[in-house]
C-alpha cells in the first residue's frame, strides 16, 4: 500500500472519530461564528477610523472564524494523537507495515479534511450576513487553500507537542498559548492603526499577522500578492520546522518505547 493510501485510512479515522464528538465538534463550528457576530457587530464604529482598509468591520473579520476553526481542529487533532501515546495505540501502529510519515500525518489529514467542510459554513455564514468576498470566485479555492494550509501549520504545531510530551494534558496546556499568539496578532485591528507601540511590535513579528493578513487580502482587496507570499511563505515555513521537530520526537518516541 502507498504512503498516500495509507495518509488516507489513518485520515479516514480521525475524520471519523471527529465526528463521534459532537461537544468538540460544535465548539470548533459554533465558537468562531458567534465570535465574529459578536465582534463584527460591536466593533463596527472601528470602519469608521481614518485609514481602515474597508468600510465594513464585518468584511474585516469574515476570515478569522477561518483561523480559529483551524486553530480548534487543529488541537483537538492533536489531543487524539497523545491519547494515542497514552493508551499504546501508536505503538502498535508502528509494529504495522505503516510507514512513519503516515502515522504522523494520517491524523493531521482527517482535522484537515473536517476543517474543509468548516471553512464552507464559516464562508456560508459570512455571506448570509452580508459580508463581501472582494477576490470573487477564482478567489475562494485560493482562500481554502491557504486556510488549509494554515490548519496544517497549527496541526503540526501541536503533533510536535503531542509527540514530545506524548499526553493529551501537554497539548491541551498549550492551547492558551496558542490563543494568545491569535489576539498579539492583527486579528482585530490593523497594525499600522494599532496606538500601543509595544502592541504594534508584536503584532508585526507574529508569524499569526501573516496569516490572517493573507486570507484577509482576499476579502478586502482583491488581489494582494505581497500578503499572499507572505502567508503561504509563512505557513511553509511553519509546516517545515513542526513537522522536522515532530519528526525527530517521533524517531526518539519509538526508540525509547
Amino acid at each position: 500500500m502507498s504512503v498516500a493510501a495509507q495518509i488516507g485510512h489513518l485520515g479516514s479515522r480521525a475524520f471519523l472519530r471527529s465526528l463521534r464528538q459532537p461537544g468538540a465538534l460544535f465548539f470548533s463550528l459554533g465558537f468562531p461564528l458567534v465570535f465574529l457576530a459578536v465582534v463584527a457587530s460591536g466593533l463596527d464604529r472601528a470602519s469608521d477610523l481614518p485609514g481602515f482598509p474597508d468600510d465594513s468591520f464585518l468584511d474585516f473579520m469574515m476570515v478569522v472564524p477561518f483561523v480559529h476553526g483551524s486553530l480548534f481542529t487543529a488541537i483537538n487533532s492533536a489531543v487524539e494523537l497523545g491519547r494515542d501515546i497514552e493508551t499504546g495505540f501508536l505503538n502498535r501502529l508502528a509494529l504495522t507495515p505503516a510507514r512513519g510519515i503516515a502515522l504522523m500525518l494520517g491524523n493531521l489529514a482527517g482535522a484537515v479534511a473536517l476543517a474543509l467542510v468548516q471553512f464552507s459554513i464559516y464562508f456560508a455564514g459570512a455571506a448570509v450576513a452580508g459580508a463581501e468576498f472582494e477576490a470573487g470566485l477564482l478567489g475562494v479555492p485560493v482562500l481554502f487553500a491557504l486556510a488549509a494550509m494554515i490548519a496544517v501549520a497549527f496541526g503540526a504545531v501541536g503533533m510536535a507537542i503531542a509527540l514530545r510530551t506524548g499526553s493529551s494534558d501537554g497539548v491541551q496546556g498549550m492551547f492558551p498559548l496558542f490563543f494568545v499568539t491569535l489576539f498579539l496578532s492583527s486579528m482585530n485591528m490593523p497594525r499600522d492603526l494599532v496606538e500601543a507601540d509595544w502592541f504594534r511590535w508584536v503584532a508585526t513579528v507574529n508569524p499569526v499577522s501573516y496569516l490572517i493578513e493573507g486570507l484577509r487580502s482576499l476579502a478586502i482587496s482583491g488581489w494582494d500578492p505581497q500578503a499572499l507570499a507572505l502567508g503561504f511563505g509563512f505557513a511553509v515555513t511553519v509546516i517545515a520546522a513542526s513537522v522536522t521537530v515532530a519528526t525527530l520526537a517521533f524517531r526518539d518516541r519509538l526508540t525509547r518505547t
